[in-house]
Parts: C-alpha cells; sequence; structure tokens
C-alpha cells in the first residue's frame, strides 16, 4: 500500500468486486424473503451494492446450523491447538487480503484508506492472530478442598454466540469479539451494521478458506429487526454487542424477555481529558487531544469529547489546539495522505450537523462548524471545537462526530468531578507531571481506560476495553475477553 496513489485506488475502486449475499452454512446465500437495502457510499453518494436483508428465517436457519456445528463437536471439540493453527489461518487470509478490505471498508465507512489498512485491517488480523496463539496455553484450575475429593475448575465454550457490531470500525471491532469467541469453541453469528457491512460479508469467505468448519462462522447482514431477533432467539447462549446506550438496554430487555441469554454491551461515551496547569507538554496535550476527537471523524466510542482544561492554560491550550486541528482536515477517502474522511451516512451527518447548531446556540464556536465538500454529493464536516459550560447539550451527550467540547476548571476536584458527572465511563485522561496527582486522579475517574499523557495509545490486545456506568458491562480485548464467551465448570471427583 505504501506506493498506492488516489488515481491507484480509485481504479481499484473501479474493478472491485463487491459481495452482499448472506453466508449462511459455508456459503453465501440470498436470503429468504431475497429482499435487500442499498449499501451508499458517503465518500460520493454512490451506490455500491445491493446487501441482502436477513430476516426471521434467515436466523432461524443460521441458528440451527451453528447449534448443529457446535453439538458435532467440529470446532467446539477440536484439540485447543488445531483451532489456534486455524485461526493463524484465518490471519493470514486477512493480511493477504489486506488491499481489499481497506477499500471495501474506506468505500463503506468513509474513513482513510490509509487508517483502514493502518489500524482497522491489521488490527483485525492481529486479534484474531493473538486469540488463535492464547487459546492452546490457557488451562483450568485443581482446586483446594477436603483430600478424599479431587476438585476440577474447567471452562467450557458457550455455545452459539451472536456478535452485533457497530459501523464505526467495522471489521476491527468483529474481530474484537469473533476471535475470542471462536478462540473458545463456540459457534458464531456475526450481524453487522447496515450502515456497513461489506468487510464482515468478505471476512465469512476468508474464514472458510483458511479452514474454519461450515456453520461455525456465519453473517447475516441486517437493520435493527436482525440484531432484536438474534436478541430474542431462545437457542442463542450468548450476545456481544457494541454500539449505542439505548440500542443496548434494549438488548438486555430482550434477553431477559427470552432465554437470559449472556449479555456483553460496550455502549457510548463522553470521555474527558483533564489537562491541568503542570502539563508537561502543552502543545502534545493539545495535539494528542485533536487526535483523540477528529480521528475517524470523531465517529469514537471512547473519543475524548470533552476536554477539560485548567483555566491558567486555557488560552493557550486553545490556541494550540486551533493550530493542531489544522492537520484534521476533510479530504477524500481515497487519497492516502487525508486523515479525515466522511460522515457514515446522511441520517449521522444531519445528527452531528444538529449538535454544531445546538452548540452555536449556547456555546462559543472556537473553529470550525460547517459542512465541507472535497469529494462531490460527499458527507464532511470540518473539525470543529466549543468552548462551553458544564450540563450544556454538547458538554453531556454523546455526538459521534468531530465536535469537541471545552471547559475551564480552577480546582483539580473540580475537574474530576466533571469529569465524573456523566452517563457514561468509557475512558479518560489526566495530563499532569506529577506523578501522585497521576496515581490520583486515575483511581479517581470511574472509566474503564484512563491514559495519562496520552490519548488512546496503548492499544494492545494485551489490555482490555470497556466502560463503567451506562458505558456497558464485560470488556473486550485481552483474556479477560474470553470469560464472556464461555461457562465456568466445577467437576468434584469422590477419590
Amino acid at each position: 500500500m505504501a506506493d498506492m496513489t488516489l488515481s491507484d485506488w480509485q481504479a481499484r475502486a473501479a474493478i472491485l468486486n463487491i459481495e452482499g449475499r448472506a453466508f449462511i452454512d459455508g456459503q453465501y446465500t440470498p436470503t429468504a424473503s431475497g429482499e435487500t437495502f442499498a449499501c451508499v457510499s458517503p465518500i460520493d453518494g454512490r451506490k455500491l451494492a445491493d446487501i441482502s436483508l436477513a430476516g426471521a428465517d434467515d436466523v432461524e436457519r443460521a441458528v440451527a446450523v451453528a447449534r448443529k456445528a457446535f453439538d458435532s463437536g467440529v470446532w467446539s471439540q477440536m484439540a485447543p491447538r488445531a483451532r489456534k493453527d486455524t485461526l493463524k489461518r484465518f490471519a493470514d487470509q486477512v493480511r493477504a487480503h489486506a488491499d481489499e478490505l481497506a477499500l471495501l471498508e474506506s468505500l463503506d465507512m468513509g474513513k482513510p484508506v490509509a487508517d483502514a489498512a493502518s489500524v482497522d485491517v491489521s488490527g483485525a488480523a492481529y486479534a484474531i492472530e493473538w486469540y488463535g496463539e492464547a487459546i492452546d496455553k490457557i488451562g483450568g484450575e485443581v482446586a483446594p478442598v477436603d483430600p478424599k475429593l479431587l476438585g476440577l475448575v474447567t471452562r467450557e465454550a458457550i455455545g452459539v454466540v451472536a456478535a452485533v457490531v457497530p459501523w464505526n470500525f467495522p471489521i476491527m471491532m468483529a474481530s474484537w469479539k469473533i476471535a475470542p469467541a471462536l478462540a473458545a469453541g463456540n459457534s458464531v453469528i456475526l450481524k453487522p451494521s447496515e450502515k456497513s457491512p461489506l468487510t464482515a460479508i468478505r471476512l465469512a469467505a476468508l474464514a472458510r478458506d483458511a479452514g474454519i468448519p461450515d456453520g461455525v462462522f456465519q453473517v447475516l447482514p441486517g437493520a435493527g429487526d436482525t440484531g432484536r431477533l438474534l436478541a430474542l432467539h431462545m437457542d442463542i447462549d450468548c450476545l456481544a454487542f457494541t454500539g449505542s446506550t439505548g440500542v443496548g438496554k434494549l438488548i438486555a430487555g430482550y434477553a431477559a424477555q427470552s432465554n437470559l441469554k449472556r449479555v456483553w454491551l460496550e455502549l457510548g461515551g463522553k470521555s474527558a481529558n483533564i489537562v491541568l496547569d503542570d502539563c508537561p507538554n502543552l502543545l502534545r496535550a493539545a495535539r494528542s487531544a485533536a487526535g483523540g476527537i477528529f480521528f475517524n471523524q470523531g465517529q469514537v466510542c471512547s473519543a475524548g469529547s470533552r476536554v477539560l482544561v485548567h483555566n491558567r492554560i486555557k488560552d493557550r491550550f486553545v490556541e494550540a489546539l486551533a493550530e493542531a486541528a489544522r492537520g484534521w482536515q476533510p479530504g477524500n477517502p481515497l487519497d492516502p495522505e487525508t486523515t479525515m474522511g466522511a460522515i457514515v451516512d446522511r441520517i449521522q451527518f444531519d445528527k452531528v450537523r444538529g449538535y454544531i447548531d445546538a452548540g452555536r446556540r449556547e456555546s462559543t464556536l472556537l473553529f470550525g462548524g460547517n459542512a465541507a465538500e472535497p469529494v462531490k454529493n460527499g458527507l464532511y464536516i470540518e473539525p470543529t471545537a466549543f468552548l462551553t459550560e458544564p450540563g450544556s447539550v454538547i458538554e453531556r451527550e454523546e455526538i459521534f462526530g468531530p465536535v469537541l467540547s471545552i471547559v475551564g476548571f480552577d480546582d483539580v476536584n473540580d475537574a474530576v468531578r466533571l469529569a465524573n458527572d456523566s452517563i457514561y465511563g468509557l475512558a479518560g485522561a489526566i495530563w499532569t507531571s506529577n506523578l501522585s496527582t497521576a496515581h490520583t486522579v486515575s483511581r479517581a475517574l470511574r472509566a474503564g481506560t484512563v491514559w495519562v499523557n496520552c490519548y488512546d495509545e496503548g492499544g494492545d490486545m494485551n489490555m482490555p476495553f470497556g466502560g463503567f456506568k451506562q458505558s456497558g458491562n464485560g470488556r473486550d480485548k485481552s483474556l479477560h475477553a474470553l470469560e464472556k464467551y464461555t461457562e465456568l465448570k466445577s467437576t468434584v471427583i469422590k477419590l
């Protein structure tokens, strides 16, 4: 990809073969109803493909196939080392098709193709490989019970897992769920967002080519009703979801109405990036804050969408931030030099514009705030920042766009209180030269991830990811994620 130009990517896009059918029982197939929906690129409004819309009959068929595959033991009872080898081949397949997957991701969701290749596709391959490598190195326990007994504690695959993933990092979020679920021996049904289904559909064939047995990994494209049917299904044992808090609450309710399936939710955020007056490098903090909100067009659940900055340094910080924002201007996502791409679709574009209008009414616009059109008929918004007050709409609600709220404070305790005054608790950051302050504030922040003197770094698979409060439950990434897709069993043997 290093030598690829805008013209090269455009030429590839012109001849790209896009698969839009569901993947059930080892093959692509039209849905029972034959109904489809249009996949439209936010880059230029061009229709990319017609995508199968999975309905009730398709869900029933996929679940039955998944259950049959699980009960057969073709994957669930395969030796961990053999599953490891298969998943490593799966990762190799992803890497071998990296350019194709990056192009699909960019066309589908509007993100810069350079980011799609270096972050999303690369990260997906790494996640699949990581869990493959891990699974044959995890054992059980021998419990300290009565000497006349032998107590064994083991983990078993939970069964049929549905993974419902979001549109902002389609292939990477999918990998964070399917990789540990498959590694543990489950059968997996992946439901991508209707806004960005293309890489998930393509992944299915790569998994098959890597040797994952038919029925073990299936893909059902569809909209909200497809996810609802999966969440209500009595023969699905676990559902892992990443998306909005509102939809997460619905899914938890569907699980309660059905079979009390395990439900793991990674939801919204309104993360606070706290800059103290002893910040060790104000310029670096400003650049990091810009990246923390403008990367992926702000469509990141852990985006640093609130910057809380000490009033003594606020003016200097704002000046440095405005300069840093110059490097985050919308451009053609197929240009490798582009840092900001398009908003995923018209619905999200209008939602972000609505929040910007609210910000103009209640806050002070510092820069940005306008739509842009680096590509005709595309959906682009300038990097935008407001100086605002606690409690304003744009300071409290998740916008999921390139819109930053800046709030001043005078005391570190006030900053912590403001940071925690949110229904969310996904992430946060603290910039300080004082080690004790760093530890104290980190402990005080009610968030699943806290960065110190950086933002959104350390994305290694060894670090768990997830949130407190209404940002969800459970964790993606790390060995902890395997717990979500297994059942714990105690076996007691009388000697």
